[in-house]
């Protein structure tokens, strides 16, 4: 009786709300059943090449596009196919996940970070020019450029296309976090030289894990699935005449990327509405803000990005808020912390107009899963009126 009245009086936890979780959209597991009744277990098969072919068809434009094990794999391997050697140097937006860096050090080149504008977030094109400029009175012209779609906003990349053709520099988008997103009609991820797509787990599509490497040029991408597959010569026993990497996508994985891929319109129509939501229902609260959408721009709205200046909230901040979550059982995460404030990175060279650590500071990813439900998302905006009103 006793233990039954505790029990009754303990309070009840909230059904966990996450940031950004898998969505299976059905057909997932036909795919994957076909490739167990096929006996292709392994990597590579016809899943493999299914995948390649819908996000070709997808992306447009006459893309090629090679499967591979993560978004990393891919930068990695354009880096690679770009000729970027030990002691090179490498421009990478600043403003990002260390995804975006960690293959220059892979290289043993060198990154230099540049910092985002207001507009989109993302990449500054006037501190680009300088920072080129800079490294090239310094004696170093970089190898490659490395913009980034943050949380699916596409990059300014009109303008740092005219810089990088300005100095015969070749782009390697970081569309990780962009798939579905477009600019002026044209899909993130077939503006650059090469581009980086990812599945990760919690990306707006899934492979459970994975990445895939695109460009226009079907050679440049047939050499990736070449050292993807350990850079194995074409002979009847185990020849190698370049060192390869092991990057490709198994088959398993791209039958679940398949049946990811016939839900995908309806994923960003999802994540579109939650940022409509929470923009609706939050964006008129004093000192909440949101990530902008530049003319021309259309963003997966990945996820739903938020500012909070602290001097309109009544001293609420950013932090108050993701704690306030999390006692709710709602997750929620700050906004990228720059690579040029890493520990990791602090010592490389950085152009720097403060845009991105302010937005650090106050910047908050709220749930954009899109298998919420619309209490899930009542239930946060509940919790941070709750918190901005008592203010």
């Amino acid at each position: 009786m006793i233990q039954e009245e505790i029990r009754e009086t303990e309070p009840k936890i909230s059904k966990k709300i996450w940031l950004s979780s898998p969505h299976m959209g059905g057909n997932e597991l036909n795919y994957i059943h076909e490739a167990f009744d096929t006996n292709w277990v392994a990597p590579l098969g016809p899943n493999v090449d299914g995948f390649e072919c819908d996000l070709a068809s997808y992306l447009k434009d006459g893309v090629s596009v090679a499967a591979l094990s993560s978004g990393t794999a891919a930068i990695h391997l354009a880096l690679i196919l770009i000729g970027v050697k030990e002691g090179d140097e490498v421009i990478c937006q600043s403003f990002t996940f260390s995804a975006s860096a960690n293959p220059i050090i892979y290289q043993k080149a060198t990154p230099i970070f540049v910092d985002s504008e207001a507009d989109t977030w993302n990449m500054c094109p006037v501190l680009l020019k300088e920072a080129i400029k800079d490294r090239i009175s310094l004696g170093k012209k970089p190898k490659a450029i490395i913009p980034v779609h943050l949380y699916g906003m596409p990059s300014k990349m009109e303008e740092i296309l005219a810089v990088a053709k300005e100095y015969q520099i070749p782009v390697i988008e970081d569309a990780a976090e962009a798939l579905g997103s477009h600019f002026n009609g044209k899909k993130m991820g077939t503006l650059g030289a090469l581009a980086a797509l990812s599945f990760n787990g919690n990306k707006i599509i899934t492979t459970s894990g994975g990445g895939a490497i695109v460009s226009e040029n079907a050679a440049i991408i047939e050499k990736a699935r070449f050292l993807a597959t350990q850079a194995r010569d074409n002979a009847p026993h185990y020849e190698h005449s370049h060192i390869g990497y092991n990057y490709r996508m198994s088959n398993i994985c791209a039958g679940i990327g398949r049946g990811q891929m016939e839900v995908l319109d309806e994923r960003v129509n999802k994540r579109r509405e939650i940022f409509a939501f929470y923009e609706e229902h939050l964006g008129k609260l004093p000192g909440i803000s949101f990530q902008p959408e530049a003319d021309g721009a259309f963003s997966n709205r990945w996820l739903t990005a938020m500012i909070v200046n602290s001097s309109l909230t009544g001293g609420i901040t950013r932090e108050d808020i993701r704690l306030s979550l999390a006692t709710c059982n709602i997750e929620s995460r700050p906004l990228w912390k720059p690579m040029h404030l890493q520990p990791v990175f602090e010592d490389y060279p950085y152009y720097d107009n403060n845009v991105s650590r302010v937005l650090f500071n106050n910047g908050l990813c709220l749930p954009s899963g899109s298998n919420l439900e619309k209490e899930d998302l009542e239930r946060v905006v509940t919790k941070i009126k709750e918190l901005i009103n008592k203010a």
